[in-house]
């Protein structure tokens, strides 16, 4: 029968995809764009570049922009920047100033296999080179004086962090209540927490920090819907914030007066 024949079609299309995206999932989630290990970011702010070995056959790169010296002889603190699922550390470079000019440094990671860093891209090497820039920055830094900041993929990054040690304040710009909860969304009749080994579950992780929260998310983000974001808000505690940024969408909250108001204030 004809109906038969589309259901065996239909069965078949649905199982290849199914293993696809088992196979291909690290592709569609990560678009990292790799560097040599001699390459050149070209930066023009302060800056210096730092790689750790972090085993046999992994190296964690760390780019640490510095303050102006001119303007400032000692800084407040230091940001620990965890970007989004794109290229590498020079495509998020351009967010630096709106923190290294209110007095704080920036230093930010590259994960496995963006930019210099190298080794499996796991979720457990996420939150051990995390962890790594936590220690090395505390090495400088009071933990009072440490902010953790989250953008896009990064979100549960910094969560996960926060989570674990002390800091002065966890930022998150465009979160998502999970990586598999976002999945589900394109892929909604495939049973996505066992086809995802990614789960970064920022709603887990944020039920753990004791520091202030502070969450940025826009009404217009085609890539983490506000009805996924919003669903973070009941898990804050009193005096956390969550800042609604209307029309925001996913990669222009910082553009917005009211982003830069508050950014301002918690850094001052």
């Amino acid at each position: 029968m004809k109906w038969s024949r589309y259901l065996k079609m239909f069965i078949l299309l649905y199982a290849v995809a199914g293993i696809a995206i088992y196979y291909l999932q690290d592709q569609f989630l990560f678009h990292p764009e790799t560097l040599l290990k001699k390459a050149s970011f070209g930066f023009t702010m302060p800056h210096k570049e730092v790689n750790i070995p972090f085993d046999a056959s992994s190296n964690l790169n760390i780019v640490q922009f510095k303050l102006d010296t001119n303007n400032y002889q000692k800084p407040k603190g230091v940001v620990l920047y965890f970007h989004g699922n794109r290229k590498n550390i020079s495509w998020y470079a351009k967010y630096v100033p709106a923190f290294t000019h209110a007095g704080y440094e920036v230093w930010m990671i590259d994960y496995p296999g963006f930019g210099k860093s190298t080794g499996p891209l796991t979720e457990e090497r996420l939150y051990a080179y995390s962890e790594q820039l936590y220690k090395l920055a505390h090495a400088t830094f009071a933990a009072d004086s440490i902010i953790v900041y989250g953008k896009s993929m990064g979100t549960g990054i910094a969560a996960e962090l926060a989570a674990r040690y002390t800091t002065k304040l966890l930022v998150l710009e465009t979160p998502y209540y999970s990586i598999r909860s976002l999945v589900k969304r394109y892929l909604p009749i495939y049973p996505v927490d066992r086809l995802i080994h990614f789960e970064l579950p920022t709603y887990k992780h944020l039920q753990n920090v004791t520091e202030p929260v502070v969450i940025f998310q826009g009404t217009d983000d085609g890539v983490v819907p506000f009805k996924n974001a919003i669903k973070l808000q009941p898990l804050l505690k009193a005096g956390d914030q969550f800042v609604t940024i209307e029309g925001g969408s996913h990669n222009d909250i910082p553009t917005y007066p009211v982003y830069q108001k508050k950014i301002d204030s918690l850094l001052r």
